[in-house]
């Protein structure tokens, strides 16, 4: 082993080692390892960046851009909402239709994405149908991840094991290439729960009457639901503080959903907001801390809303339940830092995180993948939240500004795209790019709405993950590593081979993403067919594949997005999880070893 193999291995190590006990953003310590891999000279500055130049890297680009032009004509939701409406309340009809329905849509669109587009729906049928909602999220989630296995760019770690063949010299895959598998995967994943559900899925029973989202959110979580007017009087001490300073969260634990000043109304007012005389104020909380606030600073009672009257329109703002995902910018920081109430003009009332429950004021509370807000606002600023990729709301939003007049063109885009792949146009990457291009064209996106739509921690991840495969393979490493992993099943049937890589890659997906799982595992995989006689290339795609076998802990996005929304354990995970990984693995490793070989 030579001094270049040993620096490989260290960095390779201490980046498994930032993953696992997530010491920075998973995107920075990419970025460390690929500075590292450049300072120590093992590649030069050109293989360093070259990254972010790299095919896997564009295609999700492109990837995120078209789903959201999708989104943003309400095209998915209108495919969703027709769904719905011939499911009915049958639990087991619900599970096999929603599954397969957020598998396809999988297929295309990010699968985390596809799971937000159902999560609201089966929420309501879950209300409706009296159906306990762990019956029928989990089983969403799970087919949304398999899904992601019927196409090329159904999740990221298929779209970077083209991009790694390529840079072996090995010949990509196409399109769908690995359909065949992934089809059978989810329907073995759907006829999983549809047999098995009532054994691994937590039934905890539907309490309460018919209601509608917010008689649902106001009575399960007791929050208040009559806003007070007072104004400001010239004598009162509140005039020249801030929010802030007022200790309106902290002290009397309220909430201000609005302040007005003649023609000008602030909702959800920001924390270095100054109080004036003659100001309106709407505030939301328990009606003793309302008066113990009001007396202490000498406010005024009004019987009118005025200005802020739309905040008493339930057509027009209410409560909303916000999850977190895992590719949010706001995981690792604070509201404070983040700037919510600025940014959106919406009030979080509520944070639960870890299954705590806080009421206080949570403004320096470090957010976490899965963490859930209960805000208040005027549903188009609620809105703005359901159309950015921070947020996923579980809400129905009254107000909804899409597009619909674009939806047949943005179709019409997504379709050139993917017809430009199926026939080998063009490589995936320029394909899909030349769709999203399409969509701000034809004006279903502005320019500024393609750049907010893609997700930059993710980008970042796989930019900075790339050069650490090319290391890998320039130093040798990977075929010193494959040399020893052969040399424990050396003489086995060559099935032993494919089922080592693919508990490895499930392992390493557990503790690591499924990007960097691919990354480290690609190269090594390659030289562990050479040395074992076999064709590299199926190997890396069962890798790549396996990578999304994540379903016994709540480590994948996905699972960590709906973890709240069905009030899951990590015991619920490891139930289900554990059926699902095996039948997972018995599929691929069977189909590998007897079709791709």
């Amino acid at each position: 082993m030579d001094l270049a193999q040993i620096t490989v291995l260290i960095i390779l190590s201490a980046t498994i080692i930032i993953f696992v006990f997530d010491i920075v953003r998973i995107d920075i310590a990419a970025l460390l390892c690929m500075l590292a891999l450049g300072w120590t000279g093992i590649l030069t500055p050109q293989e360093t960046l070259a990254g972010f130049s790299s095919n896997a890297v564009i295609a999700i680009m492109a990837v995120m851009i078209l789903g959201q032009g999708v989104a943003k004509t309400g095209l998915m939701e209108r495919y969703s909402q027709a769904v719905m409406k011939k499911v009915g309340t049958g639990r087991s009809r619900l599970i096999v239709v929603m599954s397969l329905s957020a598998g396809v849509l999988s297929a295309f669109v990010q699968n985390i994405g596809s799971a937000a587009l159902f999560l609201p729906g089966i929420l309501d049928i879950s209300r409706r149908g009296k159906i306990p909602a762990a019956a029928l999220i989990m089983p969403l989630g799970f087919a949304a991840i398999l899904g992601g296995t019927l196409s090329m760019v159904g999740s990221s770690s298929l779209i970077i094991v083209n991009d790694l063949l390529r840079s072996a010299n090995m010949e990509p895959y196409g399109l769908f290439s690995v359909t065949p598998v992934g089809l059978l995967l989810l329907l073995s994943g759907t006829a999983f729960f549809f047999f098995c559900g009532k054994y691994v899925l937590p039934d905890r029973p539907f309490e309460g009457k018919l209601a509608s989202d917010q008689e649902k959110l106001i009575k399960t979580l007791n929050l208040p639901n009559q806003i007070w007017h007072y104004s400001i009087s010239e004598s009162s001490d509140l005039i020249g503080l801030t929010t802030e300073q007022s200790g309106v969260w902290d002290r009397y634990n309220l909430h201000i959903l609005g302040l007005s000043n003649g023609n000008e109304v602030a909702y959800a007012p920001w924390r270095e907001t100054n109080f004036q005389a003659g100001q309106q104020i709407a505030l939301l909380g328990d009606e003793k801390a309302i008066k113990s606030f009001t007396a202490d600073y000498e406010l005024v009672r009004l019987e009118q809303a005025g200005r802020l009257a739309l905040l008493t329109n339930p057509e027009k703002a209410g409560f909303a339940e916000v999850i977190i995902p895992s590719r949010s910018e706001l995981v690792s920081q604070t509201i404070r830092q983040y700037g919510l109430r600025k940014r959106y003009a919406i009030e979080p009332l509520l944070l639960f995180s870890k299954g705590e429950k806080l009421l206080s004021d949570f403004s320096d509370h470090q957010i976490i993948p899965g963490d859930t807000f209960i805000v208040h606002g005027l549903w188009e600023n609620i809105s703005s939240l359901k159309n950015s990729s921070n947020f996923v709301v579980a809400t129905q939003i009254k107000e909804e500004r899409t597009d619909q007049s674009k939806a047949l063109v943005a179709a019409l885009c997504f379709l050139v795209a993917i017809v430009l792949a199926m026939t080998g146009s063009a490589p995936i990457s320029l394909s899909f790019f030349t769709g999203a291009i399409a969509m701000v064209l034809t004006g279903v996106l502005t320019i500024q709405e393609a750049y907010r739509a893609i997700e930059w921690k993710v980008i970042f991840l796989l930019a900075g993950l790339i050069p650490l495969g090319v290391a890998m393979q320039k130093t040798g490493t990977a075929v010193l590593l494959a040399e020893k992993m052969m040399s424990l099943i050396h003489g086995e049937h060559p099935i032993i081979l494919v089922l080592s890589i693919a508990v490895l890659s499930t392992l390493l997906s557990l503790v690591i993403s499924n990007v960097g799982t691919v990354v480290v595992l690609t190269p090594l995989v390659v030289s562990m067919a050479a040395i074992g006689g076999l064709d590299p290339r199926p190997l890396a795609l069962m890798a790549a594949l396996c990578a999304t076998n994540s379903f016994i802990l709540p480590t994948h996005q996905v699972n960590a997005l709906l973890m709240s929304s069905g009030g899951y354990r990590n015991a619920d995970y490891l139930k289900a999880g554990s059926g699902m990984t095996i039948i997972f693995l018995t599929v691929v490793v069977l189909v590998f070893y007897l079709f791709y070989l």
